[in-house]
C-alpha cells in the first residue's frame, strides 16, 4: 500500500492513534496538546480514513473506534525522505550540519549514528554473501 501524503495536523492525530493503539475521536482529541475543536479532530480522522491511513475497528456505544493502517516506522521514513528531498535536495549530510549548527545533535548522537551505519553495512554485507552462497 502506498503511504498517503499527510498534513502536519493529520500526522499529529495519527501519532496519537499510534500511542493509543486504537481510540475514539474523543480520546484522540483529549490526547492532543492545544487541540482545536472536537469537530475539527473528527473531520481530520475522517480525512485520514479517506486517505487509507486509519480504519474503523468497531462501534463502542455511539463512538467509532479507529486504529492506524500505516506503521509508524514506514510513515516516519516517508516523512523524513520528503523533508530531506524538499529542503536539502535529498542530502542527509546537509541536514546533520544544520542540526550541529543549532546544537540539536551532540557528538554522542553522531557516534551512535555512526555505529548504526556500521552495523547496517555489516548486515548488508552478510546478506549479500548469503545470497551469493545460495
Amino acid at each position: 500500500m502506498a503511504l498517503p501524503d499527510l498534513s502536519r495536523f493529520e500526522l499529529q492525530c495519527l501519532r496519537q492513534l499510534w500511542q493509543l493503539r486504537e481510540g475514539s475521536v474523543r480520546e484522540v482529541h483529549a490526547a492532543l496538546d492545544e487541540a482545536p475543536s472536537y469537530s475539527t479532530v473528527r473531520k481530520i480522522i475522517e480525512r485520514l480514513e479517506e486517505k487509507g491511513a486509519v480504519e474503523r475497528v468497531r462501534l463502542d456505544g455511539k463512538a467509532w473506534i479507529y486504529r492506524s493502517k500505516v506503521s509508524a516506522g514506514r510513515m516516519i521514513h516517508k516523512e523524513i525522505r520528503r523533508f530531506l528531498d524538499t529542503l536539502f535536495d535529498g542530502s542527509a549530510g546537509s541536514l546533520v550540519a544544520h542540526l550541529a549548527d543549532m546544537d540539536a545533535v551532540s557528538l554522542d548522537d553522531l557516534r551512535h549514528a555512526e555505529e548504526r551505519l556500521e552495523e547496517e553495512g555489516a548486515s548488508k554485507k552478510t546478506k549479500a554473501k548469503e545470497k551469493q552462497d545460495d
